[in-house]
């Protein structure tokens, strides 16, 4: 089995504001943000971590580099586990969002949507899951973790767990918290959802 702990990204301003940061690179985390890098580290550094996989994007790279220092591994950057690319919303406020017609569809039929000038849902949870099957077979029998954002990591987990992609709206990823998937040939299992530091994983 491999286990993979997906991570969520600490605090930014984007998210302290609620706007939509989609891609966009140069968004770093805010002081909460460091903080809860720090506490990531500290709950998980004893844990046997094999491999890091980050998203590319700073504030995803920056929330798992303490932990990195502490285990003495490089962040192996992975394009593909960037946050969806809302195209034409990209850096737009929830509460603005929330007045378009289009957002009850984000909300309750999300596979019927496509973000204009970017990708839909869909396209999404594809290269998500494609490249956690990936480092899931790059590293059998072993604990890896992988820090990226809270809608693709949703996509994630209601594609292991067989949900329909409509439903993944339900799930919820909070900043700075471990989801745990064990990987097994015939499939996958969620071992924990959203912990928030400061926890403790027993070791196996």
């Amino acid at each position: 089995m491999t286990t993979l702990l997906l991570i969520r990204h600490g605090e930014n301003e984007y998210l302290k504001k609620n706007r939509l940061p989609g891609q966009q690179a140069g968004i770093h985390l805010n002081e909460r943000g460091r903080s809860q890098a720090a506490a990531l580290a500290e709950s998980l550094k004893k844990l046997p971590i094999k491999a890091i996989y980050s998203s590319s994007l700073e504030r995803a790279v920056e929330t798992i580099e303490p932990l990195a220092k502490e285990l003495g591994l490089e962040i192996r950057l992975r394009p593909s586990l960037m946050d969806i690319h809302v195209g034409e919303w990209t850096g737009r406020s929830l509460k603005s969002l929330t007045r378009l017609k289009a957002w009850s569809t984000v909300q309750r039929a999300p596979s019927r949507f496509h973000f204009p000038g970017g990708e839909s849902f869909l396209q999404a949870q594809e290269r998500v899951v494609s490249e956690l099957d990936a480092i899931a077979a790059a590293h059998k029998k072993g604990m890896v973790a992988v820090v990226f954002h809270a809608d693709p990591i949703k996509l994630a987990v209601a594609y292991y767990l067989g949900l329909p992609l409509d439903n993944f709206q339900r799930l919820a990823i909070q900043p700075a918290s471990v989801t745990i998937l064990g990987m097994h040939e015939a499939g996958a299992g969620l071992l924990a959802m959203n912990l928030i530091p400061p926890f403790s994983i027993p070791l196996k």
